[in-house]
């Protein structure tokens, strides 16, 4: 499984990227934790503003913090 933060370095989008690793360890799954900063990227994957968050390609948040509870329910819904 790949998880995917879509940011510029932001405050925000560091704190996305925390609370994703800390789901992650919570549910106890093997996932891939990738940090994109390139613009063209981030546009290609149709994020309009940061940060954004997307399990294995599929886009689930942009422009806030999604809570701990959400991205785990992204999480166990791939699984």
């Amino acid at each position: 499984m790949k998880v995917q933060v879509y940011g510029t370095g932001c405050a925000k989008c560091n704190m996305l990227e925390n609370v994703a690793k800390q789901a992650i360890k919570e549910l106890g799954v093997e996932a891939e934790v990738v940090k994109i900063n390139d613009i063209d990227e981030i546009v290609d994957a149709g994020i309009l503003a940061t940060p954004g968050f997307a399990v294995d390609d599929e886009v689930k948040s942009m422009g806030r913090v999604p809570s701990i509870d959400e991205i785990k329910k992204w999480i166990q819904a791939k699984k």
